[in-house]
């Protein structure tokens, strides 16, 4: 059996391949489109099956995942970082370099269980692609919205270039609303997003633009993982610092993680807390008996939020606040 460990980046993408338990040369690829290509023509090449291991780095090996996967001789793998990182471990490797990590992973393909990464339907990979879309237009207007505000700060500013700012925006605005018309278009088209969308937006706090952004990105995830790997992969989890007896820093949520799914419950998040009883209430008690900050409390809420959302999903029923928090009850002097 061929095996091949694969270290992804944003710009390259470094194999080891190991044939009979024997690694060859590491060898450097472009995390392109034109790259995957090569990639796949480079394992072709190998007699027989290939088994692949990517760790899931975020955005970065999604693509790469898609590509490998639609070759039948190829399988692939995709591994939490936190098992790669503790097999490094394991094999005591105290160097951590691109070609290192790819080896790693070999070995790791070679060595334990093989479970076959299975890429998600196509109506799902296009709702992705367009919600990320949307994604990057919402960032680019918020910038250019922030650019036209210091450009009116002035009165040194032509009048051609405050036009012409405010025409992109408009622009931009367009082409957010044709791209989520198109989203609610394919989730309308399937049941197996039509579904899962009615049951999210239940939620009070999420309208129909974030839940679009929060069923892309949750739904292309394993069927199999369970809310508080939902909140890892989301960058959620709480991340504690300490040091022997004099270093202990407070609790960070970790970022490590999808960014899209925490942007898409931030908005709906501050919403919840100020319209939705239940929620508010949560907030509270994070606030008031907890003694979270007002920006700790709102992670809190999206962490919660998820775990919520996991549940409707798998039981198929609507959101139910009693559910999320009891509220106290007042009692009667």
């Amino acid at each position: 059996m061929n095996v091949a460990g694969i270290d992804v980046s944003h710009k390259d993408v470094v194999i080891v391949v190991s044939v009979k338990g024997k690694s060859r040369k590491a060898k450097t690829f472009k995390n392109t489109s034109s790259g995957h290509k090569t990639i796949i023509q480079s394992l072709s090449k190998l007699k027989g099956d290939v088994h692949v291991c990517i760790e899931a780095t975020g955005i970065y090996h999604f693509d790469l995942a898609l590509a490998l996967s639609r070759v039948e001789k190829i399988k692939v793998m995709v591994i939490n970082p936190k098992a790669s990182h503790n097999f490094a471990k394991v094999l005591m490797k105290r160097s951590k370099t691109d070609v290192i990590d790819a080896e790693i992973l070999a070995i790791y393909c070679e060595r334990m269980p093989f479970e076959e990464w299975h890429r998600p339907a196509d109506e799902m990979i296009t709702l992705r692609t367009i919600a990320r879309r949307i994604a990057s237009l919402n960032k680019l207007k918020t910038q250019t919205k922030n650019q036209l505000h210091a450009l009116k700060a002035t009165d040194e500013t032509p009048e051609l270039v405050i036009e012409h700012t405010e025409q992109l925006i408009a622009l931009l605005d367009l082409q957010i609303e044709s791209l989520r018309d198109s989203a609610l278009e394919v989730i309308s088209e399937h049941d197996d997003l039509s579904e899962p969308f009615a049951l999210i937006v239940s939620i009070k706090g999420i309208a129909q633009a974030s839940g679009i952004q929060i069923l892309a990105e949750l739904l292309i995830l394993p069927k199999e993982l369970s809310a508080k790997q939902w909140v890892a992969y989301a960058g959620l989890d709480p991340r504690k610092f300490e040091s022997g007896s004099s270093v202990a820093k407070k609790p960070r949520i970790s970022k490590a993680g999808n960014k899209y799914i925490r942007q898409a419950l931030y908005m709906p998040a501050l919403v919840a807390t100020r319209f939705e009883p239940n929620i508010k209430g949560y907030y509270t008690h994070m606030v008031d008996d907890n003694g979270l900050k007002k920006m700790q409390a709102i992670c809190a809420v999206m962490r919660k939020l998820l775990h919520a959302i996991h549940g409707m999903l798998n039981a198929k029923k609507e959101f139910d606040g009693s559910r999320f928090y009891a509220l106290p009850v007042e009692v009667n002097s």
